[in-house]
């Protein structure tokens, strides 16, 4: 598995693979390779359980892992790689929106709940004054996070405001007059002693070493609306949707084994959508 840091993305580009490129193997035998974009965890871990089964069918499974959530969108679009795994929907479309690109979800994956995490104060039964509250920066967790704080009474949304509210622009009361913080999502579960509350994606949270510091009862239910607008998915350039690596992949992933493995490896802050 190799990982592309940012730094390294524009001599990446260079390298022109072709899409699903054939490549010999012993004697006639040849298997073809999917390039697939994923963040760590628990994209790449996840596709990690299904490079055996396609390696059996003839697909050569290459996992690239990013370290952002701009990139593996950018080297899509570029063609320097197949599929990408890492996001849901509502940025996705955000994305196409502000880049002109066409990329297209194909599958659904898995949910990862947004939670409360615990930093300077691990419960919300005493919320003082002025507290500090973190939040992703990106266009759609930075609305579905303020709509976990409002659901926990913190602060209250513009009716209908949806996944258009932001810090600025989308609290119409704010009783603690708290004091939230956009950050990179990665740069959450660092920061955590600095502030008093974090919201967290699952992954970042499993990813940074800070699980057992979500707040019982903070966080998004699978069962809530929010588990269907942001499943993660495979995404392809628009046109690619009925390519045989795309569905030799998604056979393989759409499995009771990865179910039981998502279930098993991640004990709730990811669950399975299909």
């Amino acid at each position: 598995m190799k990982k592309i840091k940012n730094s390294l993305f524009a001599g990446f580009i260079l390298i022109g693979l072709l899409v699903f490129a054939a490549c010999g193997g012993n004697g006639d035998a040849q298997s073809y390779v999917i390039r697939i974009g994923a963040t760590a965890v628990p994209h790449s871990e996840i596709l990690e359980q299904v490079v055996s089964v396609l390696s059996d069918r003839g697909f050569d499974l290459e996992i690239v892992v990013f370290d952002d959530f701009i990139t593996p969108n950018m080297a899509l679009d570029a063609g320097d790689i197949d599929l990408n795994f890492f996001q849901h929907v509502p940025f996705l479309n955000n994305f196409n929106y502000n880049h002109g690109t066409n990329l297209v979800p194909v599958f659904g994956v898995h949910f990862e709940p947004l939670r409360l995490y615990a930093g300077i104060l691990d419960s919300l039964e005493a919320v003082p004054q002025d507290a500090i509250i973190a939040i992703p920066d990106d266009p759609t967790n930075e609305a579905r996070a303020l709509q976990l704080l409002e659901a926990l009474g913190l602060i209250t949304l513009y009716p209908g405001i949806g996944l258009s509210a932001t810090v600025t622009t989308g609290i119409m009361e704010n009783p603690y007059n708290l004091t939230i913080q956009t950050l990179t999502a990665q740069t959450l579960p660092q920061i955590l002693p600095d502030v008093h509350f974090a919201v967290i994606n699952g992954n970042i949270a499993l990813q940074g070493g800070v699980i057992e510091k979500a707040i019982d009862g903070a966080g998004e239910a699978v069962d809530s609306p929010a588990a269907q607008q942001f499943t993660n998915y495979i995404v392809v350039r628009d046109g690619y949707e009925d390519n045989e690596g795309v569905r030799a992949l998604i056979e393989a992933l759409s499995t009771q084994n990865i179910i039981d493995f998502i279930y098993n490896q991640y004990q709730g802050r990811v669950v399975p959508t299909f």
